[in-house]
């Protein structure tokens, strides 16, 4: 029996097009397991400075093919040229990034402690640093179909890790995922590897034999709260356990003070119109709620923001699905007591699929957590309060990727405020909105259930520790040992009978 086609996707007219591909077998998934295994065996034999060479080529292979991609995944997104080429820019730019926290070496978090026979009881020679987890599985995104992709962060912060990676690929761009895959085999071939340590797939039982398969050590996820629900009761079934990195949803709160909403409401209603708009709401940091006070000068806030909105018109989803399930939402959301539509409804976008910003109002009184439920596209909710209310609500608020809060001039966090954002989000946000996740050191990108299913990161440095486990090295000889925690210079940053000591 054939396996279902893999077609053409044109977002800006809600088309299919060409059979690109079949979605994979069970045959094949495990051929492809099998090709990542060996190249995983091929990683292992590379030192860091030829594992760091490996992620610059890729990205110099996907700015080589730069055109193509950017044009396939304009079509297959709508998302529009300005948004797509800064996309790109991100991937390739997070590629060279984890190349460098490869060179540096501090991700090994190395550890020395030497044999100490005059201590009570006497202490043996003890080394400690981390190492790949293997095989891995990646879970391509619908919004992003670069920087979450196939050449995206799981994958890249993987690959600094010293795995090899199958990528599910996302069905809403799957010509720009067969462009960006070809590159990267590409690059791994010109740096000499044998095999390509990325693999790809298509289709939902793929997904579900990936996670399945004994030889996936982990995987990483980025998606809806049901489908990353249902990854992990997959992978309960597993004889043996792995992580789950799952990314499922956040609404991101953002509270705006009485001092903030009075000087500069305009400025901060077209900063949340921007923030709830851009890419179609289609941000994984879209504030989707907004604490406003009650009030002359938050009326002014919500004012700028509805004009602004009004003003984006119609956008286009990501895909037929997205889009329809935007609109059952925001209906739903639009038909309970008490709440009130600020927004205009837009005329639909002739020849293609479109949605309709939306703010909505509703009092604080009439507030549940309701309005805290992720909706995927461009709609707010506005719940207006006097500062009594605001602790009682936010104690409703679920895990969060981000949690931000707007002050006065010289204003003080009220009481509170600061302690519980942190403990209910992975990053807080002050006097700035969430849209825009900074590939760095210092980023966190996750938060508590259900923003992730996990404390870890998927940008970012940090991100490389979901990929690695650490081992300890008891009275090994030196030919034994990894490079990194031999004696003498080690290149990397290593702690030695406790204390840090640079390369």
């Amino acid at each position: 029996m054939s396996q279902p086609e893999v077609r053409a996707w044109d977002a800006r007219t809600g088309r299919w097009g060409d059979t690109l591909a079949h979605e994979t077998s069970a045959g094949e998934l495990a051929e492809v397991v099998a090709v990542a295994q060996a190249a995983w065996a091929e990683l292992r034999g590379l030192d860091r400075s030829a594992r760091a060479a490996l992620l610059d080529a890729m990205a110099a292979a996907l700015e080589a093919d730069g055109e193509r991609i950017r044009a396939l995944a304009e079509q297959e997104s709508a998302l529009g040229t300005a948004r797509i080429a800064s996309e790109l820019g991100r991937t390739t730019g997070q590629l060279r990034f984890l190349a460098g926290v490869v060179r540096e070496g501090a991700y090994l978090d190395a550890a020395i402690d030497r044999a100490n026979p005059d201590a009570v009881p006497p202490v043996a020679d003890l080394r400690r640093m981390h190492l790949p987890l293997g095989v891995v599985g990646v879970f391509a995104a619908s919004n992003f179909p670069l920087a979450f992709s196939v050449a995206g962060g799981d994958t890249a912060s993987a690959l600094a890790a010293g795995c090899a990676v199958v990528v599910k690929a996302h069905p809403s761009h799957p010509a720009t995922s067969i462009a960006v895959h070809e590159a990267l085999v590409r690059a791994a071939r010109e740096t000499g590897l044998t095999n390509p340590p990325v693999g790809m797939v298509f289709g939902v039982d793929a997904g579900l034999d990936l996670v399945r398969h004994p030889t996936i050590a982990a995987v990483g996820f980025t998606g809806s709260l049901g489908g990353g629900q249902a990854l992990m009761r997959a992978i309960q079934e597993r004889e043996s356990p792995i992580p789950f990195y799952g990314e499922l949803g956040s609404s991101n709160p953002i509270v705006i003070t009485g001092s903030a909403a009075a000087e500069r409401a305009e400025a901060i209603g077209d900063g949340l119109a921007r923030a709830l708009t851009g890419g179609a709401g289609q941000f994984c940091t879209k504030p989707g709620i907004a604490f406003v006070p009650r009030g002359e000068a938050g009326d002014r806030l919500l004012a700028a923001a509805v004009s602004a909105m009004d003003a984006v018109g119609a956008q286009t989803p990501l895909n037929t699905m997205i889009g329809e399930r935007y609109l059952a939402a925001a209906n739903e959301a639009g038909a309970r007591t008490a709440v009130r539509t600020l927004t205009a409804t837009p005329a639909p976008v002739q020849e293609r699929p479109s949605v309709a910003p939306t703010l909505l109002e509703v009092d604080a009184a009439d507030a549940g957590a309701w309005v805290f439920e992720e909706v995927f596209g461009p709609l707010g909710v506005a719940v207006r309060y006097d500062g009594s209310e605001l602790d009682s609500l936010l104690q409703q608020m679920p895990g969060s990727l981000t949690a931000s809060v707007h002050l006065g001039e010289g204003e003080p966090v009220p009481d509170g405020l600061g302690e519980l954002l942190a403990l209910r989000a992975g990053r807080v946000i002050v006097d700035g909105f969430p849209t825009g996740v900074a590939v760095n050191w210092s980023q966190q990108h996750g938060g508590p259930f259900p923003a992730a299913t996990t404390s870890q990161t998927s940008v970012g440095a940090a991100a490389i520790g979901r990929f690695v486990r650490a081992v300890s090295w008891q009275n090994a000889p030196e030919q034994l040992l990894p490079v990194e925690l031999r004696d003498g210079a080690a290149g990397v940053p290593r702690r030695v009978d406790g204390v840090l000591v640079l390369p």
